[in-house]
């Protein structure tokens, strides 16, 4: 399938049309393939959009309305990045620079990304569902925005666009907070203070917050004393109804801005005992009770996955899931290849959980845990894929490609880009980059 038209309406905007096979998808573009980084899907409102980093690094949006196959694509200015040796639309070696979009109540599109302790990189539409429209802006509310990471675009209870970030580096950071105001087109802070705060001495990772099916959002992250991912530790929960006002699993309030010595505590393990911030999971019991799985050595150094839920008291019950005799031995900075994967527990219809796993030594499975001890009743095998092999395996004949996708569900339809990279190097340059590949989007209709 080839790309059919391609049309220059004004500086950094195109129109495409594009056809394809239904097995082959569709052509969005040829994009970057030296190292791995997240692209965004966004389909919602009749209307659909895609982020990605193209064959040059940079920063383009393309969109459509639903069932037309006219797109329009825009590759939004930037400036210079200061000690960087680039521009903030053209992305470097960072697999931390990650793209995310979002649209608000009105149907403006947000977007966000390529930052990794950087100057804020933020666009929006003038008009509803318009990439024409897209502008740069370099301020939110103005106030600590120079060294941004780990953007998330989210809603609170009553639809509200919020975001996220932290504001500092890996050990020696704060996760803010911004609501956005539709009517004035301004953001301003959800509350005063930072949610999660390092005191100067650490940063957080966190894992949501989450929707929960009681209604609640619920947060889940660990500390770090510094960039080595070793130094991670106390894995930690809160929660709340409002995104504004936060509390433990047995309803005390918590002041903000929480610190490691005011979190609840899940695990207290220690720098140096294998938290990881690539491996945890949260997920709800059929109580709809929060259950966090989670990466950690145990005595004897070996890698092992566990599982924690909070008892009727507020003591987190741990029970270690796996007898794993490998060790994840990782360290340092920059982005690590992922040995351990693990998925969100999962009720099942007898009150029972299931929980993906998945490790380069030991193999891939589920495990079925006792709904009342978390103990493991059986390993079976991992869940079938509802999606052809194929799409899981790379067609590229350069050494090191592995499969990267993005995915957006609308209603009964489920869209997925593709794309393929070589894997994660520590942020670093590689030293032989393989040619852009095709990003292609593709469309599965629920059965």
């Amino acid at each position: 399938m080839k790309l059919a038209l391609l049309i220059s309406l004004s500086a950094g905007l195109f129109v495409s049309a594009l056809a394809a096979a239904p097995d082959d998808g569709i052509l969005i573009d040829k994009v970057w393939s030296g190292h791995p980084v997240g692209f965004a899907l966004l389909t919602e409102r009749g209307h659909q959009f895609a982020a990605y980093y193209d064959a040059e690094r940079r920063l383009t949006i393309t969109g459509r309305k639903l069932g037309d196959t006219g797109w329009v694509r825009v590759h939004p200015e930037g400036v210079k990045v200061p000690n960087r040796g680039r521009l903030s639309n053209v992305t470097g070696w960072d697999s931390h620079n990650r793209l995310v979009m979002a649209l608000d109540r009105d149907g403006c599109l947000h977007v966000s990304g390529n930052m990794h302790a950087d100057p804020l990189v933020y666009y929006r539409t003038r008009e509803p569902f318009d990439l024409s429209t897209l502008e740069r802006i370099d301020r939110m509310t103005g106030e600590r925005e120079n060294k941004v990471t780990y953007p998330v675009f989210m809603r609170n209870g009553d639809g509200r666009l919020c975001f996220r970030y932290r504001d500092g580096g890996s050990g020696n950071g704060s996760d803010l907070y911004n609501i956005y105001d539709p009517s004035k087109r301004q953001w301003q802070r959800l509350f005063d203070t930072p949610l999660l705060e390092g005191e100067g001495e650490r940063s957080a990772y966190s894992s949501g917050p989450s929707l929960g099916p009681d209604g609640q959002y619920h947060l889940f992250w660990m500390w770090r004393e510094s960039p080595d991912a070793l130094s991670n530790n106390t894995l930690s929960y809160a929660r709340s109804s409002d995104l504004a006002h936060w509390e433990t699993s047995m309803g005390k309030p918590i002041k903000l801005p929480i610190t490691r010595a005011t979190g609840e505590v899940i695990d207290p393990a220690k720098p140096g005992e294998g938290l990881i911030n690539m491996c945890y999971a949260l997920g709800f019991d059929a109580r709809h009770r929060p259950v966090a799985v989670y990466h950690r050595f145990d005595a004897s150094g070996h890698s092992q996955a566990f599982a924690a839920r909070p008892d009727a008291d507020g003591k987190w019950q741990v029970t270690q899931l796996s007898d794993w005799n490998f060790r994840w031995d990782f360290s340092g900075g920059g982005s690590q290849v992922r040995q351990v994967t693990l998925g969100k527990p999962v009720a099942d219809q007898s009150g029972n959980l299931l929980v993906e796993f998945s490790t380069r030594e030991a193999g891939s499975g589920r495990w079925r845990l006792d709904g009342g001890t978390l103990e493991v009743l059986e390993v079976l095998p991992s869940k079938p894929t509802d999606l052809p092999g194929k799409f899981n395996k790379s067609v590229s004949d350069f050494p090191g490609m592995g499969v990267r996708t993005a995915v957006s569900n609308d209603g009964d339809t489920r869209w997925m880009l593709r794309w393929e990279t070589l894997g994660p190097n520590r942020d670093l340059e590689n030293r032989e980059v393989p040619a852009p590949g095709e990003l292609r989007l593709f469309e599965f209709r629920k059965r």
